[in-house]
Formats: C-alpha cells, sequence, structure tokens
C-alpha cells in the first residue's frame, strides 16, 4: 500500500470540518437512516438486552458498588464478571432520566452505531490517503448486515460503544505507528482502557490491529515503548476491575468465558461465513462480499498486502463475521475506486466520461447498500437460517405476562420460559429462571452448553409430554412453565407454537393455566408430582 503512503501528509492537512463534511455525510445519513427504519419498525429492542439492563439495575441498587452474583439467571445466578463501563452508564441513565429498559435498549445502541462512523471514516481517510474511499467504506459499515447486527439491536447497548472506542483507540494508532506523533499517546490509551472496560472480544480486535499497525508502519524500538505505554498503561488503569473480580471468583472465571462463543482461532468457520452470504442473502447485499473477495485477490496481486493481512489475522483470532466484515468494506471501497472505476473508464467504456462514471457507480453503490440495509433493518430480511432479521424477542403480551407475574407470584418462584422472552424475563419479573444461557459463559464451557442445550430442547418442545419428559430428564423442577402462544423465536430462530399446545396443557393434569393472554399461558406446575426443595423424588406421573 506504498500509493497512499506517499499521500498520508496531505490527507492529514487540516482543511476544517466543512471540507470533510461532504465525504462524511453520506456514511452518516445512511446510519440515521437505517437507525430510522429500525425504531419505526420495531416496538421493542431486536434481540435481548435484559441481562445487561439487571445488571445496571443491581449496581444502582448495590450503591454503585460491583456486584459479585448477578441474580435471576440460573437458581444461583451467574457471576458478574462483565467489563462494567457501560453498565455504569446504564445504570446511570436508568436512574437519572427515568427511561424504562426497554427504551435504552433500543435507543442507545442505534445512536451509538451512528457515532462510531465518524472515528471509521477519519481512520480510512488516513490510512487510504482516499476520502472517496473513506467515504464509501464508511457507508458499507453503516449498512452492512453483520455490522448491524451485534450493534444497532439491544446487546449494542454494550457491543457498539466498544467498537466507537476501539476504532478511536486504532486511529490513534495509526497516528503513532506510522506518523510517530507522541500527541496521541493518551487518546490511545484512554481508548484502549475504556476498551478493556467494555467488552473482551473488541479488547481483542484492538490488541491484534495495534500489533498489524506496528509491524506494518514502525516496528522501531520507539514504537515498541509507545505500544507498550498504550497496553501496560491500560491494564493497570483497569486494575480496580479485573483485581476485583480475581478475589470474587479467581482467575479460572476468565478461562471459562474464553471458548464459550467460539473463541480463537476458528478461521474456517468465519470464512466460509464470508462466501456463503455471497449466495444466501439479498442479492442487495451479496454484492459487497463478492466485492471484498475480489477486492482481496485484487489487492494480493497488486502487493498491497496490509487490508488483505489484516482481514485474515481477524478472521484467524476471532470468529465474529462482524470484524470481518468491517475490514471487508475498506477492501471494497479501494477496490472499487482504485481497481473497478479507473477500469470502467478505460475501453469498451471510453464513450462514458470520467463524471458519468463516477456519478452512476456512486449512485449505484448508494441505492444498493441503502436498499439492502434498510431491509434488513426492518425485519424484511431472510437471515438465521431464513428467519427474519432482526427478530423482537418480545412483544407486548409478553411484557402484560412478565408484569402479572411480578404482581402475582412468591419472589422464590422458579421459572422455566420457553423461547427467547427468556432472555428478558429476570428483568422485567425479578424472578428466577432455572434454565438460562445469558451469563453462564463465566461459569465455564460445560455448564454453558449444558444451559444452552436444555434452553433450546424444552423452547422446542410442543407437548405437555414432551415438556414433562425434558424437565424430568434434566431434573429440573420449577414452580411456572412460561410458554409463548403463535410465532416466537429460539435463538434468533423463528417457529411456530401449534394450537395444539395449548390444549395438550389444559387437559394434563400436572399442569394449572395461572395466566393467559393473546400471546403467553403461564402455567403452575401441580403439586406432589416433581422433586421437593430438597431434591428428593416424587410420583412421577405417566
Amino acid at each position: 500500500m506504498a500509493s497512499h503512503q506517499t499521500d498520508s501528509k496531505t490527507t492529514q492537512e487540516s482543511r476544517g470540518l466543512g471540507y470533510e463534511l461532504p465525504w462524511l455525510v453520506p456514511g452518516l445519513l445512511a446510519g440515521i437512516c437505517i437507525f430510522y427504519f429500525y425504531v419505526s419498525s420495531h416496538s421493542y429492542p431486536s434481540f435481548g438486552a435484559g441481562l445487561y439492563l439487571h445488571i445496571a439495575e443491581r449496581i444502582s441498587e448495590n450503591g454503585y458498588v460491583l456486584p459479585e452474583t448477578i441474580p435471576g439467571y440460573t437458581a444461583e445466578g451467574v457471576p458478574f464478571a462483565y467489563p462494567p463501563f457501560m453498565f455504569y452508564v446504564s445504570a446511570v441513565l436508568l436512574d437519572v432520566t427515568g427511561l424504562d429498559p426497554f427504551t435504552i435498549a433500543q435507543y442507545l445502541p442505534g445512536l451509538v452505531s451512528i457515532a462510531y462512523l465518524i472515528p471509521l471514516y477519519f481512520f480510512t481517510r488516513d490510512l487510504l490517503g482516499s476520502r472517496p474511499q473513506a467515504s464509501l467504506a464508511t457507508l458499507l459499515v453503516a449498512v452492512s448486515p453483520p455490522v448491524l447486527q451485534w450493534h444497532i439491536s439491544a446487546g449494542g447497548i454494550v457491543r457498539a460503544p466498544a467498537l466507537l472506542f476501539s476504532l478511536v483507540g486504532i486511529y490513534a494508532g495509526l497516528q503513532l505507528f506510522r506518523e510517530a506523533d507522541t500527541r496521541w499517546l493518551v487518546p490511545a490509551l484512554v481508548a484502549f482502557t475504556l476498551t478493556i472496560l467494555t467488552h473482551p472480544m473488541y479488547t481483542i480486535f484492538f490488541v491484534m490491529s495495534y500489533l498489524l499497525l506496528y509491524v506494518r508502519f514502525d516496528r522501531s524500538f520507539d514504537g515498541l515503548l509507545r505500544g507498550l505505554f498504550v497496553g501496560l498503561g491500560a491494564v493497570l488503569l483497569t486494575t480496580p476491575w479485573w483485581s476485583s473480580v480475581l478475589i470474587a471468583h479467581g482467575s479460572t472465571v476468565f478461562t471459562s468465558a474464553a471458548g464459550t462463543h467460539g473463541g480463537i482461532g476458528n478461521t474456517i468457520p468465519t470464512l466460509e461465513r464470508l462466501v456463503e452470504q455471497q449466495f444466501n442473502e439479498s442479492p442487495l447485499l451479496s454484492i459487497w462480499h463478492l466485492t471484498a473477495v475480489v477486492g482481496c485477490i485484487w489487492l494480493l496481486l497488486k502487493r498491497e498486502y496490509f487490508l488483505p493481512a489484516w482481514l485474515l489475522l481477524i478472521a484467524v483470532t476471532i470468529e465474529e463475521a462482524r470484524f470481518v466484515f468491517l475490514i471487508a468494506a475498506f477492501v471494497s471501497a479501494r477496490f472499487v475506486f482504485v481497481g473497478l472505476i479507473p477500469w470502467l473508464r478505460r475501453e469498451p467504456f471510453r464513450i462514458l466520461d470520467r463524471e458519468a462514471v463516477v456519478t452512476f457507480s456512486v449512485a449505484l453503490l448508494v441505492t444498493v447498500s441503502l436498499s439492502g440495509g434498510a431491509l434488513y433493518a426492518t425485519g424484511g430480511m431472510n437471515a438465521h437460517a431464513g428467519s427474519p432479521s432482526l427478530p423482537q424477542f418480545v412483544n407486548d403480551g409478553d411484557v402484560e405476562a412478565m408484569e402479572w407475574t411480578k404482581k402475582n407470584t412468591e419472589p422464590s418462584a422458579e421459572f422455566v420460559v420457553l423461547g427467547d422472552a427468556a432472555e428478558w424475563f429476570p428483568q422485567q419479573t425479578d424472578r428466577t429462571m432455572v434454565v438460562a444461557p445469558w451469563g453462564v459463559e463465566w461459569k465455564g464451557h460445560q455448564q454453558y452448553s449444558t444451559q444452552l442445550r436444555q434452553f433450546r430442547q424444552l423452547s422446542r418442545c410442543h407437548s405437555s409430554n414432551c415438556l414433562t419428559v425434558r424437565l424430568m430428564q434434566m431434573d429440573v423442577h420449577p414452580d411456572y412453565v412460561y410458554i409463548p402462544k403463535g410465532t416466537y423465536t429460539v435463538r434468533g430462530m423463528q417457529r411456530e407454537q401449534p394450537k395444539e399446545m395449548m390444549s395438550r396443557m389444559m387437559t394434563s393434569s400436572q399442569y394449572h393455566l395461572a395466566f393467559e393472554n393473546e400471546e403467553v399461558a403461564i402455567f403452575k406446575l401441580a403439586d406432589g408430582w416433581h422433586p421437593s426443595r430438597s431434591g428428593t423424588m416424587g410420583p412421577i406421573p405417566m
């Protein structure tokens, strides 16, 4: 990538925000439009952030002291070992603004997803030495489904700020290693500290990106010292958090969680997804996946190795497509402006002048990108093995059922909740779910995989007999079962509860209807058939 190195000084000359706005605005407008389409089409946030908001509430109730465990998710609760920064921010928002958790989960991620486009643009501008390339890359990231999925949805409460902090830090790293500008030491240190305190996977992304920036642009002893200042300084600044976790739970809490969500070194699944989505997604979006693949090959032929190496390094170290597609946007932008458009100016397109080629190309790219992103944001695109994109985990019926639960059941009551509404259940009800994979990764891979398997098996039951047999096989003995009616999701996959489920539950002697609306039924387990709290077996129904 020698060509853009020679342009870096020119690129970084201050020409004022007014000069940058025409290039920055397309991406920001795309992000704003996607956010508008998302909130307009969703009454409740997509996916789940119930555990995150439940943590924020516990922090507030605990006088802003870190809690050791978070109740409600499994009978024993889950260890609190999450990086705490955004939970403190959420606690402040709950306390100061009076906003309800659903509102925070629906709006905060989208707003931050717009904000992180700004450092993304400036980093790409300086890295590639081109404002048009930076503008296109920013727009692609703003509308890319693999990026939107985890940042605009409810869990983006944590993930979107983590991407914002890491992009600010990586931009600072470019200045540190390529320009040897020590003025960026403190911003880099602050950004890395906030990234560590926000999300572990983005911390890995930050570290891997820094290592590659150092190898590509510096490789000096002074550069190594600058990198160590950022890395070790952030570790020291975050000592109050990670030391308190070590004291409360020991070092195994971190090693236990390391492999539960894919871990490090799962290159093949991520690269397979990069290729598969060319054929499985809408043609409006698959064009960019193909462009990224072709762009990588083109860059290698041009002996521009940095972007392909960065993409491969992240794919090797992190099994998450959101990071791969983030870098793929840089690849696509460079290929389009340096490879594709110059080719279009030559034969057999000689009749088109430069302005016509660029105008047509940009208009086509913007239309394709924004249309595909909008379709994804509104839930109108097939995703999750054919299920609609960005599904809501709860609806009005779930909220009503959870309000009833909080008012009409004992605080000690234990539940099994079928379907993804379970993620929000403890936060909304202050009741305990005995089967819940969320947060259990901190207990280790075995416990996490057990909880996840049990949740999936129970959520796929469509008869009282299935439910009873599963509960007995798992040795799980709740006081109530919470059953969605009609359409619901299990780990984001859409399912349909047959009408026969209700009639079978109603005729079973083991379950008594306690609450019902059009969306949900809650059944109380009959006394006598399940084990007591001491674990002794009662009569087993036939």
